[in-house]
């Protein structure tokens, strides 16, 4: 068994068209997510969105690399040292 990483991803959606296709992500790996908080600033159209997770590394690496690829979307992952 891979050993479990806990880390925490900012997502910047820009692009509101996304937002379905980010959620249809965040629902295949929410098994590994152990909450969600989602900031939108409505005066600029943009939503910040912090997820943690506990998971593999393949599988944070996995699933921010298909949001990353999403129209108007920026991701970026931040790991815990323990």
């Amino acid at each position: 068994m891979e050993e479990k990483r806990l880390a925490v991803i900012a997502i910047v959606v820009e692009n509101m068209e996304s937002v379905s296709k980010l959620n249809e992500i965040l629902h295949q790996f929410g098994s590994y997510i152990i909450g969600r908080m989602g900031i939108p600033c409505r005066d600029r159209n943009v939503c910040l969105i912090s997820i943690g997770i506990d998971a593999p590394n393949d599988v944070i690496s996995s699933m921010t690399g298909k949001i990353g690829k999403l129209d108007g979307v920026s991701v970026k992952a931040a790991y815990s040292k323990v």
